[in-house]
């Protein structure tokens, strides 16, 4: 069993298959973003006037939104890569793709700013100005956290190592499985609220709401197994600290504007310091 699941996982994220994806993501940013201008300007031009309320095909800048969707796409591939290794580099995985929605999100408040009045009057500035704010205490936070995981204590018993690290190869499979049915199935959902005209929705949500929501569980999973290989208290801490992490970024989704960029630096921060009194910690003994 765990000579198959070693297969299957080197086979679907080889690095030969990860350099595929590389390029699979880059054709597909870049033919994203040409129907997407070109999307824009057909609604400019009167010749698809039935899509002209759609937010993100009102103003050419929103075409930025659609390459750094498929960088998204590939980032949580990354993740679920990254999933077998440690905690810690699945968490700050978990960061980055945050900070990448909210980057992304950004290209969709630029259009809807408005300059003619006073600044803190729209709701649309202040996002913005939330958004901007947001990514750069992440940059920060985030590079804080990397840098402090290369100092964090690695187990020494190999043995324990190898069985644990091969049943998170399973869940990485379960995992991907469940994200390809749950992406096809939210994008064509999306698509036909699209042509319906019924919903625009929250786009900045769609799958992500979702994708959270089964990482918690497999991160959960993932801590109960952890049980089986070390029974330190402060390993076990620090693995559920990061668990709640998980939480408080899934919870930001529910949110906008102030409540939803605090949620997701509250959770960066509380990573940060669960590794770094975890760090303290190991050394101390």
């Amino acid at each position: 069993m765990q000579t198959m699941i070693d297969q299957l996982f080197e086979r679907l994220f080889s690095d030969k298959a990860r350099r595929a994806l590389e390029r699979i993501t880059l054709w597909l940013s870049m033919c994203g973003f040409i129907i997407h201008l070109g999307l824009i300007y057909s609604i400019k031009f009167d010749l698809m006037p039935g899509f002209a309320a759609y937010p993100l095909l009102q103003n050419p800048i929103s075409a930025i939104y659609t390459p750094f969707t498929f960088i998204l796409v590939y980032e949580i591939y990354l993740l679920v890569l990254y999933l077998p290794r440690s905690f810690t580099t699945s968490l700050a995985k978990q960061f980055e793709i945050i900070s990448l929605i909210l980057i992304r999100r950004i290209f969709g408040d630029i259009p809807q700013v408005t300059l003619d009045v006073n600044w803190f009057q729209t709701v649309e500035n202040l996002n913005l100005m939330y958004d901007l704010i947001g990514v750069l205490a992440l940059y920060f936070l985030i590079y804080q956290f990397k840098k402090d995981s290369l100092n964090s204590s690695k187990t020494s018993d190999s043995t324990k190592i190898d069985r644990f690290i091969n049943s998170k190869k399973g869940i990485s499979l379960i995992l991907i499985v469940c994200l390809m049915g749950m992406s096809a199935y939210s994008f064509g959902n999306w698509i036909m609220e699209l042509i319906d005209q019924s919903s625009f929705g929250n786009i900045n949500s769609i799958f992500y709401h979702d994708f959270f929501e089964l990482l918690i569980l497999a991160d959960v999973f993932i801590l109960l197994l952890s049980f089986q290989y070390t029974e330190r208290y402060t390993q076990i801490l620090r693995n559920t600290g990061f668990v709640i992490c998980t939480i408080l970024i899934r919870l930001s989704f529910g949110t906008s504007g102030l409540g939803n960029v605090l949620l997701i630096i509250s959770s960066v921060v509380f990573g940060l310091a669960i590794l770094r009194i975890y760090n303290l910690s190991e050394r101390s003994s």
